[in-house]
C-alpha cells in the first residue's frame, strides 16, 4: 500500500524546485532584455554622434570651399557668396532628407542586430 502523505512533499517539493526554475529563467530573460536595450542605445547614440559628426566635416569642407571660391573670385562680390550658400542650404536640405528617409531603415537593422545577439 502507498502512502500519499509522502508523495505530496514530493510534489510539492518538485513544484517548489520548477518555481524557483521558471523565476531564475524569468530574471535571466529580463537581464538579457535589459542588456540588450543598453546596447541599442549605445548603437544609436553613436550613430547619431558619427552623423553629426559627419555633419559638420562637410560644413567644414564647404566653408573652406567658399573661403577658397572666394579668395580666388573676389571681384565677384555678393552674389557668389549668396549662391555658394544656398548650394550649400540646398545639399544639407537634401542630407537632411536622406538621413530622414533612412532612419527608419537604421533603427530596424540596429534592432535586428540586437535581436541577434
Amino acid at each position: 500500500s502507498s502512502f500519499p502523505s509522502r508523495s505530496l512533499p514530493l510534489n510539492m517539493a518538485q513544484q517548489s524546485q520548477g518555481i524557483q526554475k521558471l523565476l531564475a529563467a524569468e530574471k535571466q530573460a529580463a537581464e538579457i532584455v535589459d542588456a540588450a536595450r543598453k546596447r541599442k542605445t549605445r548603437r544609436l547614440k553613436q550613430a547619431k554622434e558619427e552623423a553629426a559628426q559627419d555633419i559638420e566635416n562637410y560644413r567644414q569642407e564647404r566653408e573652406k570651399s567658399f573661403r577658397d571660391q572666394h579668395a580666388k573670385n573676389q571681384g565677384s562680390g555678393d552674389s557668389f557668396a549668396q549662391e555658394v550658400d544656398q548650394q550649400t542650404q540646398q545639399q544639407l536640405a537634401t542630407i537632411s532628407q536622406q538621413i530622414s528617409l533612412n532612419k527608419g531603415a537604421v533603427i530596424d537593422r540596429l534592432l535586428d542586430l540586437i535581436v541577434d545577439i
